[in-house]
């Protein structure tokens, strides 16, 4: 049996069982929905469009990374998660899961990029390139609203929880930040599988 095949449908497998796990008491579930809705949007249309666009296993490793990230953030809050051993190695004050979750958001630039070069939408090297990175710092941005919007309207505490700044007043541009770092990364390793 070749395992290359079935890897797509393994991270599946992989993020049901998660999801399953992870929903029984949550921290809190208004935060657990809020936080998990985005991503079972994401799944759910990445399978329903696998018969029609198939990305390399290494697009689905790198976008399934955001997922299964976001679906612990849900369960335990992004403040929350159980991640000293990372604080604590670098000596920070605040829990970083929050930043590492939203660099691998920037791994879906990959993904865009592979399905431009497939559907021959753009015939440009450069936009090829660039057009991933801004769309991703796009959505990031797009996406710092709507938690900011969330924040406001919803109950205070879950508000704050899916918020996520820990105090940090510079939170949302520094979640940009590293969602534009994950989109240059992204970009960068697609360049070198182009290579070969």
């Amino acid at each position: 049996m070749d395992i290359k095949k079935h890897i797509p449908k393994i991270l599946l497998g992989i993020y049901i069982v998660l999801f399953l796990i992870l929903a029984i008491n949550p921290y809190d579930r208004a935060v657990w929905w809020a936080e998990n809705i985005p991503v079972m949007i994401i799944v759910a249309f990445l399978a329903f469009t696998y018969k029609r666009f198939q990305f390399s296993n290494t697009a689905y490793i790198l976008m399934s990374i955001f997922i299964l990230m976001h679906t612990i953030g849900g369960h335990f809050t992004f403040a929350r998660v159980p991640f000293d051993w990372f604080t604590n190695l670098f000596g920070f004050e605040r829990n970083h899961y929050d930043r590492i979750a939203h660099f691998s958001v920037g791994f879906y630039a990959y993904a865009m990029a592979e399905f431009l070069q497939k559907t021959k939408a753009v015939n440009k090297k450069w936009v090829l390139y660039l057009m991933p990175i801004f769309f991703i710092m796009a959505v990031a941005g797009a996406y710092e609203v709507i938690e900011w919007w969330y924040a406001v309207s919803a109950d205070p505490q879950a508000g704050i929880e899916v918020l996520g700044s820990q105090g940090d007043i510079w939170d949302a541009q520094k979640d940009i930040l590293m969602d534009t770092l994950g989109a240059l990364s992204a970009m960068f390793l697609f360049w070198i599988k182009s290579k070969k």
